[in-house]
Order: C-alpha cells, then structure tokens, then sequence
C-alpha cells in the first residue's frame, strides 16, 4: 500500500496564478438586483431576507487593498436572527447550504485572505474550503482537500490569516466550495465577518495514489434511520475511524474504532441526523474509504 505524501512548494509565482481563479476573489465586482446588490459569482441569503429590507451581504468600501470588500452581518428578520452566509458558487437559501461552486483543478497549500469579525452571543462564525471531484468508480463526488477555521476571540481591524488544507485524496480536484459564515449555529444580530483578497498559496505536489487498505467494504442498510453497519475486510491491521459528514466534507458524527484486523462488523448511529444524502468514511492510518448513504 502506497502512502499518502507530499511535498509544499511557495513559489509565488504560482500562488498567484492560482489566486486568480476564485472568482471575484477581492470582491471588487457586484451586481444590483432589485433593492440590493450582489458580489458577482457568490451566492448570499440577500434574496431570501430582501423582502423584510434586510441584507446579510453588503459592500464595504474601501478594500484591503481595492475599493470593496464583502460585509457578512446576521440579521433579525420578525423573530429570526439569519445567518450571515456567503458561498462560492450557488447558496440554498432555505437549507443555508451550498448547491454548486466553481471549477478549480489545483492542490493549494493554503487558503488566505484579510478578515475582520465580532460576535454579540457565544455562536463564532467560520471559514470553511472544499476541493471535491467526480469519483467515476463510486458515482459520487468525493471530497480531495478541506481548509477550515472557526473563528475566535475578534479582529477589529484588518488582519492576515492562513488556513492550510488537508489532503485525504490522491488525485486532482475539479471544484472548490468556499463558505463564510458570520456566526455559528446560534446566531446572534449584528455579528459579523468581513473578508477581502481571498488567495490560495503554495502548491502541493507529488500525491502519491494509493491501494485501498481494504479487501472488501460493504455498508448496509442502505438508506438507513436509526443506526449503519459497515462489514470491513482489511488487508492488514490498523487504527480505524469511522465518520459521518454531509456532501461538502463538514463532519456530522465520528466515532474511533481503534486497531482492527482482517473481517469485522463495525456500527455507527445515525439517529437524530436531518434526512438527506451522506458520506461515511472509513479513515485508516493511511488513506480513506468513502461510501454513500442516504438517512430516512
């Protein structure tokens, strides 16, 4: 079995480059629709919350550096305060969650930028990346990369932050989801992030493909309501985690198996989890599984 390496570079020259496809990545670019505007190629909760003359994304002026930047503020709308929210891509407004983001065939180091944020309750906001790919063999997109950061404390004046990305796959992406968020699960009014210049740096090379560390995985039932059972044939003896998440990557449930060997029946409960389309995940000391589900 192979594993999982690889090395970082930090040529600029190629951070640059790579910069350069986040669409709108300084926020300079805005479209009005109706009462409001829009950061080109981002979706936001701006047209759900429009009706009440309320907007969650709004223009800041002046960059750093440019002359815009993005303003993320959770806002009451009658009695519920809506989350500060802005994707790469296309936003759900009703699940909050994203549908689609862009094109991106790179492996980044590093997700950058400048930011600004406060909270007003106990719910931090975060940052959240996602580098996927159309896995033709599982029928799915599976997840590459991921770069995430809950905020902490506050930055009330423009401040650098670098969040690296860690790798669970051994190929090259082919979308990136980026997702900013105000405030956390509870949100609280007038919290909010403001970010600008988001870059990706560095570049990450020589990601070794890897055998599967299993002879045999089969996950049943499938879909699923209260618990999952996955029969597992490993190659050879090994740590063992066993996790949940949604279809962006974000973690809904874990649970550490410790070492295995050879044939075994392992169980994880997914009760009380949303109905929706899942990933479960089988991470070994080396590489990851992936498998879809469906919960009912």
């Amino acid at each position: 079995m192979k594993k999982l390496i690889f090395s970082i570079l930090g040529c600029a020259l190629f951070s640059g480059a790579v910069m350069s496809q986040i669409p709108n990545f300084s926020f300079e670019n805005w479209t009005t629709v109706g009462s409001y505007s829009n950061p080109d190629n981002w979706g936001t909760m701006n047209n759900t919350t429009a009706g009440a003359s309320v907007y969650t994304a709004t223009k800041g002026t002046p960059g750093s550096p440019g002359t815009a930047y993005l303003k993320l503020t959770s806002k009451t709308v009658n009695t519920t305060v809506v989350n500060g929210i802005a994707v790469s891509g296309v936003l759900d407004s009703i699940t909050m969650m994203p549908k689609s983001g862009f094109a991106f065939s790179q492996s980044p180091a590093n997700f950058t930028g400048k930011w600004q944020h406060m909270i007003y309750g106990s719910s931090q906001g975060s940052l959240q990346v996602t580098l996927t790919r159309w896995d033709t063999g599982l029928n799915q997109r599976v997840t590459v990369a991921t770069a995430n950061q809950t905020l902490s404390g506050m930055a009330m004046s423009w401040a650098n932050f670098t969040l690296p990305f860690t790798y669970t796959d051994g190929n090259n992406p082919d979308t990136c989801i980026i997702v900013l968020k105000a405030s956390g699960s509870v949100p609280t009014n007038n919290d909010y992030l403001w970010v600008d210049n988001l870059a990706f740096s560095g570049s990450v090379t020589g990601i070794e493909k890897y055998d599967s560390f299993l002879n045999n995985m089969v996950v049943y039932p499938n879909p699923s309501t209260e618990s999952i059972s996955l029969n597992l044939n490993l190659k050879f003896s090994q740590q063992i985690i066993i996790e949940v998440t949604d279809l962006t990557g974000k973690l809904i449930r874990s649970k550490n198996e410790g070492m295995l060997q050879g044939e075994s029946i392992q169980t994880i409960n997914v009760s009380g989890i949303a109905k929706g389309t899942y990933l479960i995940r089988v991470v070994g000391e080396q590489a990851t599984e992936i498998r879809k589900v469906i919960i009912e």
